[in-house]
């Protein structure tokens, strides 16, 4: 009878131990938390690995943190320790990140989810300039992309938190007028008369990120036609 207890004890510890070795596996262990923070457009992701047999990290992209995360591009140096991927392009709304670790043995794990926060170092009313959009391209007679070089007007301007700024010093002694166009030159909205020297109109009032187009009139003759944009993801 106590063979038998015995028997049964070690049956239950090697049945108990087999299901915890599968449950083990079938949940994969995570890494600690990396961040992911907003900086004017674009979201920049940090984080440390530890893992110096890692053969691939893949940068995954969610809109509502759970599901359908899709991959967006791939850590330069996956074996380094430390590590960063930038996102140029992300999406409107909502940002969650996690990361896909695939080893040499060809087993694999994923990382926490991460939402996007922003960078609170980056002060609010900071001009966008050049370096902080998208380059604008267009294609030769080769069939080739070149640059189109651009930098921001310095009468109408995008800054940090998504806003356009209107910064017009003549503004109490002259009359100025200003235009908004999509960038398919479709007109959206004026401002007839700016009667202040600085003024500053919501991002929500463009309905969109993007390109957008607009011209400046000073006494009705035209002083500027230029363009600005705005990110998808602002502060």
């Amino acid at each position: 009878m106590k063979q038998m207890v015995r028997c049964l004890m070690v049956l239950m510890f090697v049945t108990g131990a087999f299901s915890a070795a599968r449950a083990q596996q079938a949940i994969p262990p995570v890494l600690p938390e990396f961040s992911a923070l907003i900086k004017t457009g674009k979201i920049q992701l940090d984080w440390i690995s530890g893992f110096p047999n890692a053969v691939q990290i893949g940068v995954q992209r969610s809109l509502d943190s759970v599901l359908n995360f899709t991959t967006i591009g791939y850590a330069t140096n996956p074996s380094t320790q430390r590590n960063a991927y930038l996102d140029n392009k992300p999406l409107p709304g909502k940002n969650y990140y996690r990361l896909f670790i695939l080893f040499k043995n060809n087993t694999y794990l994923h990382s926490k989810v991460v939402l996007a926060t922003t960078d609170s170092t980056i002060a609010a009313d900071t001009k966008l300039g050049a370096s902080d959009i998208p380059t604008m391209t267009t294609t030769n007679a080769e069939g080739e992309k070149q640059v189109i070089p651009w930098k921001p007007s310095n009468y109408i301007y995008t800054t940090a938190d998504g806003n356009v700024n209107i910064k017009l010093p003549m503004a109490l002694q002259k009359k100025y007028t200003v235009k908004f166009y999509e960038a398919t030159g479709q007109f959206l909205f004026e401002v007839e008369h700016v009667a202040e020297p600085f003024l500053i109109l919501e991002k929500a009032i463009f309905m969109h990120a993007g390109w957008f187009d607009f011209e400046v009139f000073e006494n009705g003759k035209l002083l500027e036609k230029w363009n600005l944009y705005i990110p998808l993801s602002y502060r």
